[in-house]
């Protein structure tokens, strides 16, 4: 399976940093095929410009300046998303990401008014992150970035694609075993991914 892998991290060295590599060897070894993303390695620019919001809708220009994630985007079978969780939010260059690639004619198309998912191609999804604070904390927060991975990317891949949420909640005061004990589910939940 043809595997599009985001990371959104600036710092190598991270807890983050450590899950992209693993996630990024895991997948390997069990034979897929991993296009690596690396949006701070790549100097993804997450600003949408005037003239892209301008053209927008203009299906035939819209991914001009983003032909290359676009593409990617579209040659996968599957998505796997690596990113912290800051202010119960994306980092800024992983919304920009969205803001900028899933686009009309990409992620959706209009008809009769009616917006239709059309990023059939992504038959599973999987989601590697980390909170700083508790899971309770991030449910009394309304949780943003779980509701708009379960809900919102959910309906705009395949009909029934599985999707994985996995969350280490509580970075502030994790340790190393719970660090590990997270690490292994992932590697475990990538294995028969």
């Amino acid at each position: 399976m043809r595997i599009l892998l985001v990371h959104a991290h600036p710092v190598e060295s991270s807890f983050n940093g450590s899950l992209y590599r693993m996630v990024r060897q895991t997948l390997i070894d069990r034979g897929h095929e991993v296009d690596c993303l690396d949006l701070y390695a790549e100097r993804f620019d997450p600003v949408l410009s005037h003239d892209e919001r301008l053209n927008y809708h203009d299906t035939e220009n819209n991914r001009t300046g983003v032909t290359d994630s676009v593409e990617r985007l579209l040659k996968a079978d599957a998505l796997v998303l690596v990113y912290p969780v800051w202010n119960y939010g994306f980092p800024a260059i992983l919304k920009g990401w969205f803001d900028r690639v899933f686009l009309p004619g990409v992620s959706f198309r209009i008809e009769d008014g009616q917006v239709v998912p059309c990023l059939h191609n992504i038959g599973k999804l999987a989601v590697i992150t980390s909170y700083g604070g508790t899971r309770l904390r991030s449910f009394l927060a309304g949780d943003p970035p779980r509701k708009i991975i379960k809900r919102m990317l959910r309906l705009t891949i395949r009909r029934g694609a599985p999707v994985h949420y996995l969350a280490h909640y509580d970075m502030n005061r994790s340790t190393t075993e719970s660090r590990h004990a997270f690490m292994s589910k992932v590697q475990s939940v990538l294995e028969n991914f």
